[in-house]
């Protein structure tokens, strides 16, 4: 079996082909363009063109992308948009009209005027990605031949359906009730069948899933898992080597910045921030307090981050380890110098799970994934960490 992992950030998505047979040391790995950053490129290419654009497909990621089309609305130019693909920029539908987004039904697409350009609202291409990997030779399309299928599993972060609140609210809302229930890898991984409603961009790309293959079962879309970023992020940090608990573990990504603490493999507490808004001193403090239960929502909140919730605490004397991964993590790297003789260096570990930093979400994915499998053997089992 192989299991294609794909970690969806602000600025990148990393891609891990895993097969059972082989090591995970010898996966097929691939770090592009995250899809906001590709959709975002294409709308600026319509406006140095000046062309009107008319958005189709779901919700996605948003970031890049939306400001892009404030960016095209800014210079005249008209932006038509299905209701789906609207709540990619606000789920409110009256603050997007407000914006000068001109909604249309799906069936009026077709009649816009043929210089008006269509761009599909995504977050999972196949096409491209099996695309890129042809180029090398691997055969992706192979189910007619072996049965053998290629099973999904795939973080995107997922802010939740929040028309009358800040997303911000909602999303700490859903984290603070997946804590609750004990906050380890299977509370976090979603199969198909068991996404929360109010998960729309999660939802939306298991639909995109059920729309792609190629017509001969080598795509498994009922097999496919779900999970945010940052949860996929933490449990994969963990299976590097250094890792030892009660650990903080802090992913600084590309757009966010999320730490937690994790005892006996589970979330107990967790911050999330914007990572153009944290620097070495905020970061070392919010590490420190979050272990020790002094770090609160309305701080993190009120400086425009996500938010902050503490289920339980035990003092950053007791924290083995601090596990740092993310492709900001010079945030922190960069100014070990000031760090030095402190107790928050002493525990100090730039996490490469299995050797690549930049798969820390891919990992934690597939020891998901491999965990709610009830296939595997235990050989299987124990090579990821479960």
């Amino acid at each position: 079996m192989k299991v294609l992992a794909i970690d969806i950030g602000t600025g990148t998505q990393d891609i891990l082909l895993y097969d059972t047979k082989k090591e995970v040391e010898n996966s097929l790995i691939m770090v592009m363009p995250s899809p906001t950053v590709i959709i975002a490129d294409r709308i600026r290419s319509a406006t140095d063109n000046g062309r009107d654009i008319v958005l189709t497909g779901g919700i996605m990621g948003g970031g890049p992308c939306v400001r892009a089309i404030k960016e095209h609305i800014g210079k005249d130019l008209q932006v038509y948009s299905t209701k789906n693909a609207a709540l990619t920029i606000n789920d409110n539908l009256e603050k997007v009209r407000s914006m000068g987004v001109t909604l249309v039904d799906e069936q009026y697409v077709g009649s816009l005027p043929d210089d008006v350009l269509s761009i599909v609202l995504q977050d999972i291409d196949t096409d491209a990605i099996f695309g890129a990997l042809s180029q090398f030779g691997v055969n992706v399309s192979f189910g007619a031949k072996t049965g053998e299928q290629i099973m999904f599993a795939v973080a995107l972060q997922d802010h939740g359906d929040s028309p009358d609140e800040s997303n911000r609210v909602g999303r700490f809302r859903h984290f603070e009730e997946q804590i609750k229930k004990g906050g380890n890898l299977d509370i976090f991984a979603y199969c198909k069948g068991g996404i929360p409603p109010y998960l729309t961009r999660i939802k939306s790309a298991s639909d995109t899933l059920d729309k792609s293959g190629f017509g001969d079962g080598s795509i498994d879309q009922e097999g496919a898992m779900f999970m945010d970023t940052g949860p996929a992020a933490i449990f994969g940090a963990l299976l590097d080597t250094a890792a030892e608990q009660p650990s903080i573990v802090v992913n600084i990504g590309n757009g966010h910045t999320l730490g937690a603490l994790v005892m006996d493999n589970r979330v107990r507490a967790l911050f999330e921030h914007h990572t153009s808004r944290m620097d070495f001193e905020k970061l070392q403090d919010h590490i420190i307090r979050l272990a020790e239960g002094t770090l609160t929502f309305d701080e993190v909140f009120n400086d425009s981050g996500h938010g902050c919730y503490i289920g339980d605490t035990v003092g950053f004397d007791a924290i083995r380890s601090v596990m740092v991964t993310g492709p900001k993590r010079g945030v922190l790297q960069n100014d070990t110098g000031s760090l030095k003789n402190t107790e928050l260096w002493r525990k100090l570990h730039f996490a490469a799970p299995f050797g690549n930093m930049m798969l820390s979400g891919c990992f934690g994915l597939l020891s998901a994934f491999l965990k709610k499998d009830d296939d595997f053997t235990d050989k299987t089992y124990k090579l990821i960490g479960n």
